[in-house]
């Protein structure tokens, strides 16, 4: 084989960049990045047999890999059991549905119980991660209101703590890539406009936010919503509250769970057309019921009750995150909200990528950047994945 052979090469493939779809192109992978992409017309036939492996798509989509920004866990496990074993778990799990990266997301809890997820996370990455790779920690809670504590354990709810978020940025530099709080609550403008500071992304979620506090939030640096619609103060047309800020403000990034469930497909629609395509994230909100069916579990010591699919706890019926895969995420917003397979593309990689800033190295298809692939068939059902150009068999 000679010296510039590429690892691997997908030919024959509908690939998925940022500004087009190559209807009949060819990707080729070379050291765990994309080296050479074209329509199938320009591909080096000599380059081609040297390759080490060929796989033909047979007119199969070539996708970037999925980014999810906001999952618990996943097949019996949560990100707060806070072990190597339960990481490994959840990123294989996710991983084998499309997800190449994620942030490990808490709930609220107790400072102990949030760095002891801190600590295994920054291990787990110091290890080598095999499956989907963990980009961060997303800490949703503990600052959010009692109001609208969701599957929250509202005995753990405090309001944000200037200290506590110094101390964990200060033993774990560029862990904490995404922080949810309720900008209403006392004391949260300097935590956001700190947070900010340091480059983290800063998110309203369990909020009973005005319109006019939300605005105010976004000026000392708030830039993202998570799970739009869900556990916020919704619109009215004499006080828009935290919805209408969400729909209306431009530097806000949304998260939406798209599993039918959480938020009616017309309202996704609206988010599609308020947000447009580049400023809309898909993401799961996975509990560690995903994949194991119906039965009972826990969420943040709450009791939770999985029937035909959908999470809710034992007390009080909220919706307890989810049992979604990105893969199922992506289908729905394709086949029952009309999105395009490119629009639900940027929705799912290049959206999050951008808001983590982590566009110079994956969230889309590109010369240069991590081979983080899926090949999914024109019914949208997926055959293969790659991490960082290393194929993962399903």
């Amino acid at each position: 084989m000679s010296r510039e052979a590429w690892d691997t090469l997908i030919i024959n493939a509908k690939v998925v960049t940022p500004d087009t779809v190559i209807p009949a192109g060819y990707a080729a992978v070379k050291d765990g990045k994309i080296e050479a992409l074209g329509s199938m017309a320009e591909l080096n036939e000599a380059l081609a047999e040297a390759a080490g492996a060929k796989i033909d798509a047979r007119g199969s989509w070539l996708l970037p890999g999925f980014i999810d920004v906001h999952v618990h866990g996943g097949y019996g496990s949560d990100f707060m059991d806070g072990t190597i074993e339960s990481l490994e778990t959840i990123t294989r799990f996710h991983s084998s549905h499309g997800t190449t990266t994620m942030l490990a997301t808490t709930v609220t809890g107790s400072p102990e119980a949030i760095g002891q997820v801190l600590e295994s996370v920054k291990a787990y990455r110091e290890k080598g991660m095999p499956y989907a790779q963990l980009a961060g920690v997303h800490l949703e809670g503990p600052f959010i209101s009692p109001k609208w504590p969701g599957a929250q354990n509202p005995n753990f709810i405090v309001t944000p703590k200037l200290e506590w978020v110094k101390e964990w940025t200060s033993r774990y530099p560029g862990l904490i890539r995404l922080v949810t709080l309720a900008p209403e609550t006392e004391g949260a403008l300097p935590v956001i406009a700190f947070l900010a500071g340091q480059g983290i992304v800063v998110a309203c979620g369990h909020t009973d936010s005005t319109y006019a506090q939300i605005g105010e939030a976004v000026k000392h640096g708030l830039s993202h919503a998570v799970h739009t619609f869900n556990a916020m103060k919704g619109l009215h047309h004499r006080e828009p509250g935290v919805v209408g800020a969400v729909l209306t403000e431009d530097k806000i990034c949304a998260e939406v769970i798209a599993d039918g469930h959480h938020v009616h497909p017309a309202c996704i629609r609206l988010l599609t057309q308020t947000k447009r395509s580049d400023n809309l994230l898909l993401i799961t909100d996975a509990m560690s019921a995903a994949g194991l069916g119906d039965g009972d579990f826990e969420l943040g010591g709450l009791a939770v009750v999985v029937k035909d699919g959908v999470a809710r706890l034992r007390d009080g019926d909220s919706l307890a995150g989810s049992t979604l895969t990105m893969m199922g995420a992506f289908r729905f917003v394709v086949n029952t909200v009309g999105a395009s397979v490119e629009e639900a593309s940027r929705m799912a990689s290049w959206n999050p990528a951008k808001q983590l800033g982590l566009l110079e190295e994956t969230g889309s298809i590109e010369t240069g950047k991590q081979a983080d692939l899926l090949l999914v068939t024109p019914e949208l059902d997926l055959e293969r994945v790659w991490v960082q150009g290393r194929e993962l068999h399903q």
